[in-house]
C-alpha cells in the first residue's frame, strides 16, 4: 500500500505521528533485511541491556540499535572505531522520526569475506574427493610413538602433554614447534607436517591450537595446510579450538577430536583400563584353560574306563581261575580232613566192635581209593577244562586276530564298523592294526 497517494495530497493534512508512523510502514515494507558495512560511534550501553551505536563511512552516518535479547550471546564486545558488519531493518524511530537501523546481528569487518572463502574452498576440496571416509586412515591401535604440531607457548600443548602423562607415561613424545596463527602460519604448518611425513618416526601426529575466533583459527582453513595433511602418510588426529569450531583441517584429517585434551585422549590408551582389561583376559584364559585340562582329563578317564587291553583281560580272568583252584584245594583238603576225623571215630568204633573191624577196614579203603580216583578224575576234567578256555581266549584275543593280517575298523564317533552301512562316502574312518594305526577317507562304499 503507497502511504503517500498523489491524489488528494493537496486537500489532506497529515499529523506528524501519521506522518512517522506511514514513513516506518514504508520503510519496513519496502526495504527487505540487509548488511551494512560501517564503523561503530558513539557506543553507549544500558542497564536494559540494549546497545545504541551510530555505524560511519568517511561521509555519513546512521543511528542504529541492537537490543539486549539480541546481543546476550555474543562472544565478542564491539568498540568504538571498529569496524563491522551489520544484518538490519531499516526504520523510523516515530517519537523522534529519526531515521535508524534496527539491527538483528553484528559481526566484525571481513567476517563475511572469511566465511564466503572457508565455503568455496570447502566445496572445492570436497570435490577432489579430500573429505571421503574411504580415504581417511586408520589410527594405531598401539602407536610407539605421537607426534604434537602446534606452537612451544600454547595451552593447547600442555593440555595435550598433561593427558598423555595421565593415560600413558611410557609413550614417546615428538613435538613440531610450528606458529599456529599469523600471516605465515599456514606455510608453517605445513612445513612441519611435511616434515613429520619424511621423518616418519611417529605412528601418528596432533594438529591443535587452542581456541579463537575465525580470524585467530584461519591458519587452519588454508588450501596448502589441507593437502599437506592429505600427503601425509602418517594418520593425523586435528584437536582444533573448541567443539564448536570446525576448520578446513578437520575435515581433511583422518579422525577430528572436538578439544585437543580430546585429541589426546583419541591417540593414547588408558594405562588403568589396559591393566583391567589385561587382568579380565589373563583371568579367562586361566580359566579356559583350566576347563579344557578338567574336560581333557575327564574324557581320558571315561576312555580308559571303556578301554580294556585283551591281554589283561585274560590276565583277569586266569586270576579268577587260580582264585578257584585254590578255594577248591582248600575245600578238598577241608573234605578231606573231615573225613580223615570221621575215618578215626569209625576206626575206633571198629575196634569196639570186633569182629567188624576188618571189614570196615576194607570199606574204608575202598572209600579212600574211589574217593582218590574221584578226586583225581574231578581236577583232571576241571584241568582239561581249564586249559580248553585259555586256548579258546587266546583263540579270541583280538591281537592275535590282528597279529594274522586282519584290521579293526572306527567311525568318526569312535565305534567299531561292522557292516557297510555304517559309513558313507567322503567319511573319515580309523584302521587298526596288529600295530599301529592310519586315517583314511572313504571313497567308495557298496553295501551287500
Amino acid at each position: 500500500m503507497n502511504p503517500f497517494p498523489v491524489t488528494g495530497l493537496a486537500h489532506r493534512i497529515l499529523t506528524v505521528s501519521e506522518l512517522n508512523n506511514s514513513t516506518k510502514q514504508f520503510l519496513e515494507q519496502n526495504i527487505p533485511l540487509l548488511w551494512v558495512k560501517g564503523e561503530i560511534s558513539n557506543l553507549k550501553r544500558y542497564q536494559s541491556g540494549h546497545w545504541y551505536f551510530s555505524l560511519k563511512d568517511a561521509e555519513t552516518q546512521v543511528r542504529c540499535v541492537l537490543f539486549s535479547h539480541k546481543n546476550r550471546y555474543f562472544d565478542w564486545q564491539p568498540k568504538d572505531g571498529m569496524q563491522v558488519e551489520v544484518l538490519a531493518l531499516v526504520t523510523l524511530y516515530e517519537p523522534r522520526g529519526d531515521f535508524q537501523l534496527n539491527v538483528e546481528t553484528i559481526q566484525r569487518a571481513g567476517l563475511g569475506e572469511l566465511f564466503e572463502a572457508f565455503e568455496k574452498l570447502k566445496a572445492k576440496l570436497e570435490k577432489t574427493g579430500l573429505f571421503n571416509p574411504e580415504r581417511k586412515k586408520k589410527l594405531p591401535e598401539f602407536p610407539r610413538q605421537v607426534g604434537i604440531i602446534t606452537s612451544l607457548d600454547t595451552a593447547a600443548l600442555r593440555d595435550v602433554l598433561s593427558t598423555l602423562r595421565r593415560r600413558m607415561p611410557s609413550l614417546p613424545i615428538i613435538i613440531y614447534p610450528t606458529l599456529v596463527q599469523g600471516k605465515t602460519a599456514a606455510n608453517n604448518i605445513a612445513d612441519s607436517i611435511k616434515t613429520a611425513t619424511l621423518r616418519n618416526e611417529c605412528d601418528v601426529l596432533i594438529l591443535c591450537r587452542g581456541g579463537g575466533n575465525i580470524e585467530d583459527l584461519w591458519a587452519f582453513n588454508e588450501e596448502i595446510v589441507a593437502l599437506a595433511i592429505a600427503a601425509s602418510s602418517i594418520p593425523i588426529v586435528s584437536g582444533i579450538g573448541h567443539e564448536t569450531d570446525f576448520t578446513i583441517a578437520d575435515f581433511v584429517a583422518d579422525i577430528r577430536a572436538p578439544t585437543p585434551t580430546a585429541a589426546a585422549e583419541l591417540v593414547s590408551k588408558d594405562r588403568i583400563e589396559l591393566n583391567h582389561r589385561l587382568d579380565t583376559m589373563h583371568q579367562r584364559m586361566f580359566r579356559i584353560i583350566l576347563h579344557s585340562l578338567e574336560r581333557t582329563m575327564q574324557q581320558v578317564d571315561i576312555w580308559s574306563h571303556r578301554l580294556i587291553y585283551p591281554g589283561d583281560k585274560i590276565q583277569q580272568q586266569f586270576s579268577h581261575l587260580q582264585y578257584l583252584q585254590n578255594r577248591l584245594s582248600k575245600t578238598c583238603a577241608y573234605f578231606l580232613e573231615k573225613k580223615y576225623w570221621a575215618l578215626l571215630g569209625f576206626d575206633q568204633r571198629l575196634t569196639n566192635t570186633g569182629s567188624r573191624i576188618n571189614r570196615m577196614k576194607q570199606q574204608h579203603q575202598v572209600v579212600i581209593s574211589r574217593f582218590h580216583r574221584a578226586y583225581s578224575v574231578y581236577f583232571e576234567t576241571h584241568s582239561v577244562r581249564l586249559q580248553h578256555i585259555q586256548t579258546q581266549l587266546s583263540q579270541l584275543n583280538p591281537q592275535s586276530v590282528l597279529e594274522r593280517g586282519y584290521s579293526i575298523s572306527f567311525s568318526e564317533t569312535g565305534a567299531i564298523i561292522c557292516n557297510s552301512k555304517q559309513i558313507h562316502r567322503g567319511e573319515k574312518i580309523q584302521v587298526k592294526f596288529a600295530h599301529g594305526m592310519c586315517e583314511a577317507d572313504v571313497s567308495d562304499v557298496k553295501n551287500p
